[in-house]
């Protein structure tokens, strides 16, 4: 049984911390970049772009290594400097410096692209491939569990306490999750001495992704949906605020629906694992993400525009775990790192290219012309979906680690 499987516990109670912790910082330098900026759309989207520039840059190095490093150790290393970056915010805040704050979101963003590949290492040498699917989808959905409490806890932190309270908080989940990671066993595969440069590792990632033709309309997929995800990111605040009338606390509730979209979603593809070997499933989320994006940018009823956040978390959590499953037992071990390495920073190089515009978009053309050139987006990333299978091809099984 996967419960019995103590890795997998370790694995989980450490991304509930981490979750948490994320989505806690989140809402508060929301908030209050939003009362230090009188709500400036620029300063907002900048959080963003903060957030995502450095993953652009170090996912692919974070990769590489992550396929030669220890990954228990890359963890809890990622954790505890984690928990450093917070102590020194907070020493710049308390000198009067409060646009310090970027500079949490910038080094929480480079630390993550070391210890999420590690962590996909993990579960592909310690988890079941026929019990993958199923564990991916438990730990996704414990985690929307506390992406849907993440925002109610941290803007009833923020609004009681203020934004000291909620960094103060944050070392001691990354804390909690780097003690809980030091459990994990040993790795008890022969470590591999590689004198590859890192260009000649690099290369040998994207070498593998251009001989997957799935990865590789995977990849291009993915750089639409970032685009289009990008867009809309830093403005679903003002959505809250301008189309719907409600106070910029209100955010939370929409994301909350999101989250239980995701909870449920995610239990439904650990239930149900045949569902993503589903032909038609990437395509299909893709073409309801768009139409998503079209009610959201125009609905002026918060029941409306909440129903459809609920609906599209909840397909997309189906499509995450497809994808997420795919790449921790399909691919083989020595390639796992690369290949999350070249992924995200094209995901997250075209929602950095989307999330640049946006602020200056929503300004000069409005809101729902924004969502409109997202939902467009979304649908021409239909096409190079059709040819995405979710199976081993004879290349991949060639590969070995």
């Amino acid at each position: 049984m996967l419960y019995q499987n103590r890795t997998f516990r370790i694995i989980l109670f450490s991304d509930v911390m981490q979750q948490l912790a994320i989505w806690i910082r989140n809402m508060a330098l929301l908030f209050f970049v939003m009362e230090q900026t009188n709500g400036n759309k620029v300063a907002v989207s900048l959080l963003s772009i903060l957030e995502y520039a450095p993953i652009f840059i170090f996912s692919i190095v974070g990769g590489v290594l992550a396929d030669r490093w220890n990954p228990k150790r890359t963890m809890i290393a990622s954790d505890l400097l984690s928990a450093a970056s917070i102590g020194v915010i907070m020493l710049m805040l308390a000198n009067d410096w409060w646009e310090a704050l970027y500079v949490s979101v910038f080094v929480s963003a480079i630390v993550s692209q070391f210890s999420q590949p590690s962590s996909a290492k993990v579960f592909k040498r310690h988890i079941r491939e026929d019990q993958v699917p199923a564990a991916v989808g438990l730990s996704q959905s414990l985690s929307s569990l506390f992406l849907i409490l993440g925002p109610i806890v941290g803007t009833a932190i923020y609004q009681w306490a203020g934004i000291t309270a909620s960094l103060l908080v944050l070392p001691v989940l990354f804390l909690l999750s780097a003690a809980a990671l030091t459990m994990l066993p040993k790795d008890d595969k022969p470590k591999e001495r590689s004198n590859a440069s890192l260009k000649s590792d690099l290369t040998s990632g994207y070498r593998f992704v251009m001989a997957e033709k799935s990865l590789l309309r995977l990849f291009l997929t993915f750089a639409f949906i970032g685009l289009a995800a990008g867009l809309v990111q830093p403005l679903e605040i003002f959505i809250v605020t301008e189309r719907l009338g409600l106070s910029k606390e209100n955010v939370q509730w929409f994301a909350t629906a999101d989250g239980i979209g995701l909870l449920l979603g995610s239990l439904l593809a650990a239930l149900l694992p045949k569902l993503l070997q589903a032909k038609y499933l990437l395509p299909l989320a893709l073409a309801f993400l768009g139409i998503t994006f079209i009610v959201e940018g125009s609905s002026i009823w918060p029941l409306v525009t909440g129903a459809f956040r609920f609906a599209n978390g909840m397909l997309l959590a189906v499509l995450n775990t497809a994808v997420a499953s795919f790449v921790i037992a399909k691919i083989p071990d020595g390639m796992v790192g690369k290949v999350n390495g070249l992924m995200t920073p094209l995901f997250i190089g075209a929602t950095l290219l989307g999330t640049g515009v946006s602020g200056l978009l929503a300004t000069s053309i409005g809101l729902v012309p924004v969502y409109l050139i997202a939902a467009a987006v979304c649908l021409i990333s239909v096409l190079p979906s059709l040819k995405v299978h979710f199976q081993r091809s004879d290349t991949a099984a060639s590969h070995k680690a």
